[in-house]
């Protein structure tokens, strides 16, 4: 066998080379390999749901049988209706008593009932004369008046005054003239028997009337105001 040349001597290492190599890149490629399939991919997470097929539920009904009534349906539905009538009553009850209650607070009392109407003897009251009562928490003027009071109170020309009215729209018997004593303006009592026209006079803002109660001088709007009234009787008035 011929020596080899250092040329050839290379080649042949380097064909051998490749072959000395493999073994320990494939020892490595394999336990690359083991490590990789020993760290599996799987999450530390466990889902509760896994291993449940799609019809299952995952819904959890309590079971309330134990809590159902061993009688039968009709007797629960007698029961119910009771329950449910008696309440019904009991409601409307105390309904009843609250509207009632109500309605005996909101209404008038005692006294206001008994002044609700008012009786007079007129048959005290001399001609020419006024007499002051009270009627609903408010003053009423009865004045007795003189032919010559009513014969005045007549020739008044009624277009000429602030509130137009007539003196027989005033009275049912043209003697007897009964009003309301407070001031149209802001409620005063007037004076009877004072004033330029020789009926009545309010002191707080200078307001007159005359012998029928009509304003004729002074800042109220308006006629004195006159009740409900009757004669039951001749020398009988009943106001209200």
């Amino acid at each position: 066998m011929p020596p080899l040349t250092s040329n050839a001597l290379r080649t042949c290492v380097r064909q051998q080379l490749p072959l000395l190599r493999s073994p320990p890149v494939i020892a490595v490629q394999q336990q690359r390999r083991g490590k990789s399939d020993e760290v599996s991919p799987t999450s530390s997470f466990d889902s509760p749901f896994r291993g449940l097929g799609a019809s299952s539920s995952t819904m959890k009904i309590p079971d309330f049988g134990h809590y159902k009534s061993n009688r039968s349906q009709d007797s629960n539905k007698v029961f119910s209706y009771f329950m449910a009538g008696t309440l019904g009553v009991l409601s409307a009850a105390g309904a009843k008593a609250t509207i009632q209650d109500f309605l005996v607070n909101m209404s008038a009392s005692a006294d206001i009932l008994a002044m609700a109407k008012v009786e007079v003897d007129l048959s005290a009251i001399p001609e020419g004369k006024n007499v002051i009562i009270k009627w609903r928490g408010k003053p009423v003027f009865i004045r007795h008046r003189t032919p010559d009071e009513i014969e005045e109170a007549n020739s008044v020309n009624v277009q000429s005054l602030r509130d137009p009215q007539a003196d027989v729209d005033r009275v049912k018997r043209p003697e007897w003239l009964i009003m309301i004593g407070v001031c149209t303006h802001l409620g005063c009592v007037p004076i009877g028997e004072a004033g330029d026209y020789g009926g009545w006079f309010c002191p707080c803002h200078g307001s007159h009337y005359d012998i029928s109660g009509r304003v004729r001088r002074g800042p109220a709007p308006l006629n004195l105001e006159v009740p409900e009234y009757d004669f039951p009787a001749d020398d009988q008035l009943i106001i209200g």
